[in-house]
C-alpha cells in the first residue's frame, strides 16, 4: 500500500470565502471556526467566509485564516475516512504549523494563535521594509543564483522544476527580473505581496516569534514533519522552535523536502487547506505521484471517497 503523506498551504493560497461551505455542511467544522474566533479574540471567520480581499490579505489575516482552513479540512477528511492513515506531512512556510499540529507537536490553539502573532510580526517587518517578490519561470537553479547574487536578492521559495520564487529589495527584484529575462526566463513576474518574505529582510520578525515560540508547548512530533529550512524531518521540540525562527529568513525548499518524501516511497500526497498549489507543484516534481486535495465540499467527498475505496 502506498504510504501517504500530508500537505498544508501556504500564504498566497487565501482566496474570500475559503471555509465557508465545510462551515454551512458539516457542525464539526462549524465549531472549530467558532473555537479559532475565541483563541483569538476576533471574528476570523468571518474574515475568510466574505473576506474583503484587502483585509483576508494582510499577512496577520491571511496566515492563521489559511492555518485554519487547512486545520478544518484535516479534521473532516479524518470523521469522513475514519480508517485513512498518513506517515508523514509538510506545509509550505506558514504550512509547516499546521503539519506540525496534524503531527501532535502543538496543539490547534497554540499554533494558531503562534500563527496569528507570527503574521503581525512579518507585516511589521513589511512595513519597515520596501521589499519585493518576484516568480522567475523557466530558468534552472544554477543560472537563477547567479542572476539572484549579481542583482543582491536571495531565492526564497524553490517550489518545483523551473519554478522559483525570489525575494529581496524592491529595486533589486526589477532589476533581477530584467537580468533573468536575459538570461532565457520564459516569464519574470513581480507578485503583488506586502514585502520580502523568506529573506533578510524579515529579520526583524525573528526574535519576536521566538519570544512567542518560548511560551509554548512543543511535543516531538507523532511521524515525520518535513522542515522548509533543511528538507529533512524535525526533530527534537528545541530544534522544531529554533528552525521555525530560521524558516522566516530562510528559502523554502519544496521541491527538494518532496523528492525527499518520494525517495522514503511516499506515493500519495494530499494537500489540505484552500487552493491546489501544492498539487501543481508536485505534477511537475513526479508526475506518477497519486494527488488529491481538500479545500472544499466537493473536494472532501472526493478524497474521502478514493481513501475508504481503498481501505
Amino acid at each position: 500500500m502506498s504510504k501517504t503523506a500530508l500537505l498544508f498551504a501556504g500564504q498566497g493560497a487565501q482566496s474570500a470565502g475559503m471555509g465557508k461551505d465545510l462551515a454551512a455542511a458539516f457542525a464539526t467544522a462549524k465549531n472549530w471556526f467558532d473555537r479559532a474566533n475565541a483563541v483569538l479574540g476576533m471574528d476570523l471567520a468571518s474574515v475568510c467566509f466574505d473576506g474583503p480581499d484587502a483585509e483576508l490579505t494582510r499577512t496577520e489575516n491571511a496566515q492563521p485564516g489559511i492555518f485554519l482552513v487547512g486545520w478544518v479540512a484535516f479534521q473532516q477528511l479524518r470523521e469522513m475516512a475514519p480508517a485513512f492513515r498518513f506517515e508523514a506531512a509538510a506545509g509550505l512556510s506558514l504550512g509547516e504549523f499546521t503539519a506540525l499540529a496534524a503531527a501532535g507537536a502543538m496543539t490547534f490553539e497554540e499554533g494558531l494563535h503562534a500563527v496569528r502573532q507570527r503574521g503581525k510580526f512579518m507585516q511589521e517587518a513589511c512595513e519597515a521594509t520596501r521589499g519585493g517578490m518576484a516568480a522567475i519561470i523557466g530558468l534552472d537553479e544554477a543560472p537563477l543564483r547567479e542572476v539572484c547574487a549579481q542583482a543582491g536578492v536571495t531565492p526564497a521559495n524553490l517550489n518545483c522544476p523551473g519554478q522559483i520564487v525570489i525575494s529581496g529589495d524592491s529595486e533589486k527584484v526589477a532589476r533581477a527580473v530584467e537580468l533573468a529575462k536575459t538570461r532565457g526566463a520564459k516569464r519574470a513576474i513581480p507578485l503583488p505581496v506586502a514585502g520580502a518574505y523568506h529573506s533578510p529582510l524579515m529579520a526583524s520578525a525573528q526574535p519576536k516569534l521566538r519570544a512567542e515560540l518560548e511560551k509554548m508547548k512543543i511535543f516531538a512530533p507523532a511521524l515525520p514533519v518535513i522542515s522548509n529550512v533543511t528538507a529533512l524531518p524535525h526533530g527534537s521540540p528545541a530544534e522544531i522552535s529554533d528552525i521555525l525562527v530560521r524558516q522566516v529568513t530562510s528559502p523554502v525548499l519544496w521541491e527538494k523536502s518532496m523528492r525527499h518524501l518520494l525517495a522514503q516511497g511516499f506515493r500519495r500526497f494530499i494537500e489540505l487547506g484552500p487552493g491546489a498549489a501544492l498539487t501543481g507543484f508536485m505534477k511537475r516534481i513526479d508526475k506518477s505521484a497519486q494527488l488529491c486535495n481538500v479545500a472544499d465540499v466537493a473536494s472532501l467527498r472526493a478524497t474521502a471517497a478514493l481513501l475508504n475505496s481503498a481501505r
